[in-house]
């Protein structure tokens, strides 16, 4: 028996509004029968997430979803599937076009319509609408959502740059506006960010190709991970240029805390993988957007698994450690990336290297490399 087709569905996410709403109307214009489902989180402080639904021609409902323990981002998740389900029962709509509120970030909202919504529902794609113009103010902004009123639950500890920076590096497509304040730099910079993806201008029509080419959750999820992330390549171009630092020498734990302040200013965006002297085990992200640094652990580098363990590792991560492998070290390595107009590449690798352990500390061995002082307790043993 034939499977009854699947309502398409596609994301639409980021904070520049005015962006994010021509998107949505162009997909809306592109597509005849294309419906688009608006959850309004800016009322949430006063107890209300308004939902609306619209096509090419104009709003066709309103309705308010009720709080999910006092978080609207619940509210949204909660309310959304029923919703998108409903209009794929309708049987009218050809697409469904999820605009995301300014804050939402995309990733776990395609996960919800991927793992909830198979049966009615197919997740084609996830754009983030750009204002070339805004890419380096938003990326560069040190305020906490809830300062810039963007706050989608009274414990949003999240800032606008790190938001902004998940919010355009998950999508495979970026949709940009025209926008007659954007210069080369901003371009430039935008290239630099996310260079894998694809970049369409919203006026063309290769927006609603790009919207319904596909979209894969669990690759993008794999995309995302610090030990197989794609990180940028060495560029430089109208002023905005990408270092990419990789050592196979640990960090000296001390020096390296010493310096991150320094190292979490020196570029608008920063991310990657680093490994500290005394944890050789542990495989630490980096991520820092705004000067605000983000370091976690992200689970155990795979040369420290026994090799029956490696059975039960992502086969990407596994071709990615490959393709990197130390013959002492295995895929142990510092891979950090910066991204900035004005970048000082030459004090930023002088910087970095002196984090590194001296020769003298190096050839010490593990055992003496474990008894360094733990400056980074605070921060990774935290309960």
């Amino acid at each position: 028996m034939a499977r009854e087709p699947r309502l398409p569905v596609v994301i639409v996410a980021g904070l520049h509004a005015d962006a994010r709403r021509e998107v949505v109307e162009r997909l809306l214009r592109a597509v005849p029968g294309g419906v688009a489902l608006h959850h309004d989180l800016s009322g949430a402080a006063d107890g209300t997430v308004v939902r609306t639904v619209r096509d090419a021609s104009g709003e066709l409902s309103r309705g308010e979803a009720p709080l999910v323990n006092d978080c609207a981002c619940c509210a949204l998740r909660e309310d959304l599937i029923p919703e998108l389900e409903r209009l794929a029962a309708g049987g009218t709509a050809r697409l469904a076009v999820v605009e995301l509120w300014d804050s939402v970030e995309p990733k776990g909202m395609a996960e919800v319509v991927d793992a909830h919504g198979a049966g009615a529902l197919e997740l084609t794609g996830v754009v983030t609408a750009v204002d070339p113009a805004l890419v380096l103010p938003c990326l560069a902004g040190g305020d906490d959502l809830a300062e810039a009123g963007l706050a989608a639950a009274a414990t949003d500890q999240r800032t606008v740059a790190d938001t902004w920076a998940r919010q355009l590096e998950y999508a495979p497509v970026l949709a940009l506006v025209d926008s007659p304040e954007a210069d080369e730099a901003d371009h430039a910079l935008l290239a630099q960010l996310h260079p894998a993806a694809r970049r369409v201008r919203a006026a063309s029509g290769e927006l609603a190709e790009a919207a319904l080419a596909g979209f894969d959750t669990a690759m993008a999820a794999t995309a995302q991970h610090p030990a197989c992330s794609r990180l940028p390549q060495e560029a430089d171009e109208a002023g905005v240029a990408t270092l990419v630092w990789r050592r196979h020498r640990p960090f000296h734990p001390g020096r390296l805390y010493e310096a991150l302040e320094d190292l979490a200013c020196a570029a608008a965006r920063s991310r990657g993988r680093f490994w500290l002297a005394d944890r050789p085990d542990t495989l630490l992200a980096w991520d820092c957007a705004g000067g605000a640094l983000c370091v976690e652990s992200a689970g155990p580098w795979l040369a420290s698994l026994p090799d029956a363990a490696w059975e039960m590792v992502d086969p990407v991560r596994r071709t990615a450690a490959a393709l990197d492998w130390h013959p002492e070290h295995g895929d142990r390595c510092q891979h950090l990336v910066f991204t900035s107009p004005d970048l000082d590449r030459e004090g930023l690798v002088s910087l970095l290297d002196s984090c590194l352990l001296t020769d003298a500390e190096y050839a010490a061995g593990r055992e003496a490399w474990r008894r360094l002082p733990a400056a980074f307790a605070p921060l990774l043993d935290a309960a």
